[in-house]
């Protein structure tokens, strides 16, 4: 488990109920705080709504009501959140296209092995300081 004094908040943007909860389990595991969202409206309603950012968006691409690219467009549109790193968990064939297309700071092809993901994480965390 990681030393973390504040734990450092994901939100996980994620539709398929299981994969979330793996995933902020083993988020939890390793000292971050994650936050779950099941579509990207949802996730834009809580970043609306808290006062401190989250460290990164872990997102998916297809989603129902609001999918991962639409998501991605609403959040470059709002200047305090379109520094928040992005990392992509999805499974689509041309997932680099399409990443390179949503200007994402990476992503991780489905199924997501998980010490890849924390590595992702812990760069894009180490990179950026919210408080």
């Amino acid at each position: 488990m990681e030393d973390l004094a504040y734990p450092k908040r994901i939100l996980v943007v994620e539709d398929d109920e299981e994969m979330s909860d793996t995933l902020c389990e083993a988020l939890t595991d390793h000292g971050y705080e994650p936050i779950a969202a099941a579509n990207g409206k949802e996730a834009l309603e809580r970043l609306r709504a808290w006062n401190e950012r989250p460290s990164v968006i872990l997102l998916d691409i297809a989603m129902p009501v609001l999918d991962g690219r639409a998501f991605r467009d609403a959040q470059l549109a709002v200047p305090e959140l379109r520094d928040i790193p992005v990392i992509v968990l999805t499974a689509q064939p041309d997932a680099e296209q399409l990443c390179a297309e949503m200007e994402v700071n990476a992503f991780l092809r489905k199924p997501v092995r998980l010490d890849p993901l924390l590595s992702l994480i812990r760069r894009h965390t180490d990179e950026t300081s919210w408080a």
